[in-house]
């Protein structure tokens, strides 16, 4: 058996949208104090690693059940995994790859396994299916990728076991978070800012204006449950009308995916807090409520 990993927790997957490097700059719109966190968009995690060693519970959910897939056996079936990835490592080259690509019908270590190492090789770690579901996205042009990495997968695994993971929609959190014990993290796939910039369905399920608006209804029941909340999005005047009647605050990311280099840059991004932050804008993330 692996040891288990001194490392903090921290994302495993190359996601798009991903959060690792803002962090930053939503650390000031966390809750002081809340007992139960919740991420219905759960992507890369990035917000969930960050929290993860001061938290006692956890609902992470997800529509993609490829994606919730890997989270369950890295919690459950860690050194599983990391025996398929390592053979992945050995035989890695264009063919094992296309071939692993096409692959189906799998057990579930074997299969998170292969979505870690398509994630790990693909271009751009890029996750995209077709209309059946299936990942449709080229080798990419890694020279030595590290396919197998026991230290990542053995602190992610320690910091999901509190965690409950499951394939669902994003309403069911509405089942679930009731009160201001409850912090609810959403980051939808993002409203399309131009006509050249849309990316609603990562996967075959898609996410368009009817869904933005269906999860503004969301965030607006459950703020009137008074339930603890940050929502990420697009700067643009569909989200800022949408969400006119709570605070919105400005932050400023790296924009990653484009396949012109040059059109890689900062770009505006939105976050929803509720309840409102106070007037000095801060709002540092202290002890969880008991």
């Amino acid at each position: 058996m692996t040891p288990p990993s001194t490392l903090s927790p921290r994302p495993f997957l190359k996601w798009a949208g991903g959060k690792a490097k803002l962090i930053a700059q939503y650390a000031d719109f966390i809750p002081q104090e809340f007992v139960t966190y919740h991420e219905p968009f759960l992507g890369g995690g990035a917000l969930f690693f960050y929290l993860a060693p001061r938290l006692k519970s956890a609902y992470l959910s997800d529509l993609n059940p490829e994606l919730v897939n890997v989270y369950r056996c890295v919690r459950d079936q860690v050194d599983a995994v990391l025996d398929c990835l390592a053979v992945h490592q050995q035989r890695h080259r264009p063919d094992y790859y296309y071939a692993m690509r096409a692959q189906t019908d799998l057990a579930p270590a074997p299969r998170a396994a292969r979505l870690l190492y398509l994630n790990r090789t693909c271009y751009n770690g890029l996750y995209r299916e077709n209309s059946k579901g299936q990942f449709n996205v080229p080798m990419g042009r890694y020279k030595n990728p590290k396919i197998c990495n026991p230290p990542l997968l053995k602190a992610a695994s320690q910091a999901l076991q509190i965690a409950e993971i499951d394939v669902r929609p994003f309403t069911r959190v509405l089942n679930d978070a009731h009160s201001r014990r409850d912090f609810v993290y959403f980051d939808p796939p993002y409203y399309p800012i131009s006509p050249t910039s849309s990316f609603t369905a990562y996967s075959r399920y898609r996410f368009a204006a009817d869904q933005q608006r269906q999860l503004q209804q969301v965030f607006a029941s459950l703020a009137q449950r008074q339930v603890q909340m940050l929502l990420s999005n697009s700067d643009c005047d569909f989200i800022r009308q949408l969400y006119a009647d709570f605070s919105i605050q400005s932050i400023t990311a790296a924009r990653a995916i484009n396949s012109h280099a040059d059109r890689r840059g900062k770009i505006s991004e939105v976050l929803v807090v509720f309840p409102e932050p106070a007037a000095s804008g801060r709002n540092p993330a202290g002890p969880l409520l008991q």
